[in-house]
């Protein structure tokens, strides 16, 4: 299992941030710290920037991590790094409670912070940030719709900072306290129950090669394929541009793709409507919290991310992996 501590195994009990609009935005919930919802532009955030302005941070990994460019006074919320647990045997694992709360308020982060989490890929791994956020308690956080590339197209000025060196905090310590919980983030028996269950449904973001099996996975030693049962939704399909597709696509997508699951089982039961719960997955739970971002944008309230993704279930193991679309 890939759940730390704070994070009991099971379906979700999430308190929902708010519903969806037709703009794709969200109607801001009690303690949204003037957040327009889950999502914000860069226009939006621009206005802000100004002392007592939101917190920025950048949640960028991989090659993107080492970006040259940032946007002014952004934080790094290193996922590549120490927002994870570096010692647990599967990458970007959650890192526990304890651990969480010292990285957050290293950064300078107070809980009446209201926090905007962008990347330099677009929308990637900073609704990997946002995500980690709200599992851990914190309401007041949005996703840069579009990320660094689109504050840049839009003008916008950027820090210059030497190649490789990582944003820091403001060198005070924040107050940043963690309220961890359940069901946000789950582990293999959760997605085994999902699969099996009519009322949940088990979504992949990885590439529609990988998820059939096509192709070898990036990281050595998993085996190719997918869940028995999931259904593949390639993050990049909820997004246009680099930007979340708008709310009513959002919600077209997620249901056309459920619909015609219950439609294959039909002759297996009577019910013929979407499933309740979503579990997301992808390579190791950073893309499949964009599919979280893209649920959530389309209205679904019960959302789960699987944190150790196919980088636990494709281990040589009994868990059971079939090949194909």
């Amino acid at each position: 299992m890939n759940i730390p501590d704070g994070f009991p195994d099971g379906f979700p009990d999430v308190e929902a941030t708010g519903t969806t609009d037709a703009t794709g935005g969200a109607v801001a919930a009690d303690d949204s710290g003037g957040l327009p919802g889950p999502l914000v532009g860069p226009a939006w955030l621009a206005t802000r920037l100004v002392a007592g302005g939101p917190v920025v941070l950048d949640a960028s990994v991989g090659a993107h991590r080492a970006a040259a460019r940032r946007i002014p006074g952004a934080r790094r919320f290193d996922i590549d790094g120490v927002m994870s647990d570096t010692t647990a045997p599967l990458p970007h694992t959650m890192p526990g409670a304890h651990r969480f709360t010292e990285e957050m308020r290293a950064l300078g982060v107070d809980g009446t912070d209201t926090v905007v989490v962008y990347d330099a890929a677009g929308v990637y791994s900073s609704a990997r940030a946002w995500w980690m956020l709200r599992a851990m308690g914190f309401d007041r956080v949005a996703v840069l719709d579009g990320g660094l590339p689109a504050w840049i197209a839009a003008g916008l000025p950027v820090d210059e900072a030497e190649e490789g060196i990582a944003p820091g905090g403001t060198g005070r310590t924040g107050d940043f306290t963690t309220r961890p919980r359940e069901g946000m983030l789950v582990g293999s028996g959760a997605v085994a129950a999902a699969l099996a269950d009519p009322g949940s449904a088990v979504l992949d973001a990885r590439s529609r090669e990988r998820f059939a099996g096509t192709v070898a996975e990036p990281r050595p030693g998993l085996r190719r394929g997918h869940m028995p049962g999931a259904l593949n939704l390639p993050f990049e399909e909820i997004q246009r541009d680099g930007r979340m597709l708008p709310a009513p696509e959002l919600r077209a997508v997620f249901g056309a793709l459920l619909r015609e699951r219950e439609r294959e089982r039909e002759r297996e039961r009577e019910r013929d409507s979407e499933p309740e719960r979503l579990v997301v997955s992808c390579g190791s739970g950073v893309t499949a919290c964009v599919l979280a971002l893209g649920a959530e944008l389309a209205g679904y309230t019960e959302v789960s991310v699987y944190d150790g993704s196919w980088s636990e279930w494709g281990r040589p193991s009994e868990l059971p992996v079939v090949t194909g679309p």
